[in-house]
This record gives structure tokens, sequence and C-alpha cells, in this order.
């Protein structure tokens, strides 16, 4: 169930309808959007209790959310979800972008994606420390010392640095180190490590995994809004179909019914999307048109050298060249790149 209160409610009305939910059971997360307040009430599956706060002062109406991502869902925040991470709107008119290199090599490495990604207009900087890899003899991340080298180039350029944490045990370091938390494609349903993501408060950009549904993502999220955390980005990376021209099939159909279904940001990574650094600029332009918030494009100074994922990441000039695009495409939806 979700409680609409009205117009211009005060704080006392809406905790007490909190505490109310509370006495009968079940737990409450208030959603504070533009124009109102609603309050969500989760846990039973009885909600006929709740009916009886249709006659609570401030309480507009009673209305059941019939999707089974309760928190996440239109139904529970009419209105898009904006939110503001050190100074940088998310989910706003302007388009967000984050750039950087698959993986931390060294420190040379990261400064110059890190000054690309700047003079491209972009406000985070992406980079793993540590990195989830297919085979475990592959370069798996510097971990902390990959953490302190992005630390070093968010003082340097005042990008905000996203990065993934991989296990539970890790989440403390990252969240020191971190800006932006990122849940990668295969920890999508892992659920404890979504908890737990959750509950820091930090930001997170969540990717969907290659074999999970629109449906199964949503309900990751709902792991994570669960813990009270809204400052949550859903982002399209590709999943894999019976196509092999490519390294996954970008689903570029997920932005418009995401965006129909849930008021999160929607953000699109074509580099892991495509697996191929000369589609990465067309894809972003789609991406924009079909109406994504945010992009998330890999960097790298030399890509022939790379220690991961090199034939996806676009040369920093590169970059550099697309941005005039994609500021064409945003305008043309109502959209714009630029601050």
């Amino acid at each position: 169930m979700i409680i609409v209160m009205k117009p211009g409610s005060p704080d006392e009305l809406v905790k007490a309808v909190e505490d109310r939910i509370a006495e009968l059971g079940y737990k409450p997360h208030t959603i504070r959007g533009v124009a109102r307040t609603v309050v969500a009430a989760v846990g039973r599956e009885d909600k006929t209790p709740l009916t009886q706060l249709e006659t609570m002062a401030g309480v507009e109406a009673v209305i059941p959310i019939l999707k089974p991502f309760k928190l996440v869902s239109r139904e529970a925040h009419p209105e898009p979800t904006r939110f503001d991470i050190r100074g940088v709107e998310v989910g706003g008119r302007r388009i967000s972008l984050i750039a950087g290199p698959c993986s931390v090599e060294d420190e040379q490495q990261v400064m110059a994606c890190a000054r690309a990604a700047k003079d491209a207009g972009a406000q985070f900087l992406r980079g793993g420390a540590f990195k989830p890899r297919t085979s475990p003899y592959a370069f798996r991340g510097l971990k902390e010392r990959g953490l302190e080298i992005l630390q070093a180039a968010r003082d340097a350029t005042g990008l905000l640095i996203v990065t993934e944490v991989l296990n539970t045990s890790d989440i403390p370091v990252v969240a020191e180190a971190a800006d932006v938390l990122q849940i990668g494609a295969r920890n999508c349903q892992n659920y404890s490590l979504l908890e737990q993501v959750g509950a820091t408060g930090k930001p997170v950009l969540l990717k969907r995994g290659m074999a999970t549904t629109l449906s199964e993502f949503l309900m990751s999220a709902e792991y994570l809004l669960s813990k009270g955390n809204i400052r949550v980005m859903l982002c399209e990376r590709g999943i894999r179909t019976f196509e092999t021209a490519t390294r996954f099939t970008l689903d570029l159909n997920a932005i418009p019914f995401l965006k129909s279904e849930t008021h999160l940001p929607v953000f699109v990574d074509p580099s892991h999307g495509t697996g191929l650094w000369r589609l990465v600029g067309p894809m972003a332009r789609a991406a924009i048109a079909a109406g994504c918030d945010g992009l998330m494009i890999e960097i790298h100074p030399n890509p022939d050298h790379a220690l991961s994922d090199g034939p996806q990441s676009l040369k920093p000039e590169k970059l550099l060249g697309l941005m005039p695009d994609l500021q064409r495409v945003a305008e043309a939806v109502g959209r714009t790149m630029k601050g």
C-alpha cells in the first residue's frame, strides 16, 4: 500500500502515519517528492488493516500497489527521482556522464583518463579497483592501491568516483573511498550484497545482469530501496542473446520500459553493451534518443595495451570528438550534456 499525503502536510502528520504503520506490523518507507509525500507500507501480505489510515489527518488516499517491486514503482513515486551527489544532480535535465577505464592499472593511466573525462564534461570517473573476471588468472585489480589512485584523481580533477564493490567484506573500504558504489552485472542478484550496500546510504549504480529480466532487475533495485536508500541509478549494460557479432546485445528497449515502470534514473553502458569501441558512439546517441538519464563510457589512453576490455574502450580524443554529437541528440529530445 502507499499512503498519499495531502499537499503541504507537515512533518508531524507524516510521522504519525509512519508510527501507525509500524504499530500495525508493517514497515514504513517515506518518499518525499516535489509536490507531495507518500509513505509506502511493506511487509505483510494482508494489507487490509492499512485501510484504516484513510481517516488519519493529512492522508489523501490509501492505494494498493500492484507491482511486486513496491518502492521502485511509479505507483509509489509518480515523479522521476532526482538526487544530489556532492553537488552533482542526477536525474534532471542534464544527462550525466561517467567515463574512465575498465580497471585501475596505474596512476599515470587513471590521471590521463580523468583529465580527458573532465575535458569532455563528465561529472564522474569510473574505474575498477576490485575487478570480477571470468578467469582467475586475469588481472583482478589493484584493490586498496587502486582506490588510492582514484582518490588522487578526484583530488586533482574534482570528478566523483564510481567503483565496483564485489564482496560484503569490501564494503567499508570501498564506501569510504568512493562517491558511488557500483554493483556489477555478476552481482545484480547477490541479495546479501545488495542489502548491505543499500544500508550504507551511499549512492548506488546497479548494473543489469547479463541474463536478468527487467522485472528481476527492478526487484534487485527493490532490495536497495528497502534499506532506505533512494539514491539508486539503474544501468543497462547489455544482455546475452544468440548474437555473437557483439559482446552482448545492448537492450535499448529497456530504457523506455524502465522509465515507464520506475521513478529511478536510467543509465546506459554502450561499452560493455557492444564490446566494440566503434559501436560505442552510435549506441550512446541512440540511448540518449531513447530517453536515458546518463551514460557510462570506458576510455583508455592506450587500449591496445589495456589489462582489461581494451577493444571496447575509446581513446580520450574519441570521447572528446563524440561529445558534440551527443549534445545535438540531447537537445533534440529536450535534454543537455552541458552543465
